[in-house]
């Protein structure tokens, strides 16, 4: 396969936009916790699901966290990609977009986890109503 710039220029659009949708879903995330957090501190309040709900949120914070590394590492693989065409290692060139292609490919799986774990939060949920709703 030949690699040149128009190669490296098609990941230039993908990795900020996955970056960005990892972004927000951190942001949410941090959101979440610190409502919860202030639930428990300043009203005493702690749900029956509350010990559930905690380990969820550890796994998800950890799981994003590793999306975002590699999505970064991606990105930093991609301009480096670009560096080693500028230098003319073209060799060089292709093992460095592959650790890119690479990279982008474990975050994506990293991504596809945490909304799995996000679905078992909203389960948690749900499952409290479901309790009063029985009784």
């Amino acid at each position: 396969m030949n690699i040149d710039y128009t190669v490296t220029a098609l990941m230039f659009p993908a990795i900020p936009l996955i970056m960005s949708v990892y972004s927000n879903r951190f942001h949410t995330l941090s959101s979440l916790i610190r409502k919860i957090h202030d639930e428990f501190v300043f009203e005493k309040h702690t749900p029956p699901e509350w010990k559930a709900q905690l380990m969820n949120l550890d796994n998800r914070i950890v799981v994003i966290k590793y999306s975002i590394m590699f999505a970064a590492f991606g990105f930093l693989f991609n301009m480096l990609t670009v560096f080693a065409l500028y230098l003319e290692s073209l060799f060089i060139a292709r093992i460095i977009f592959g650790s890119c292609c690479l990279s982008m490919m474990i975050s994506i799986v990293f991504f596809i986890r945490e909304i799995q774990i996000s679905t078992k939060a909203l389960k948690l949920h749900l499952s409290d109503m479901d309790i009063q709703f029985k009784e």
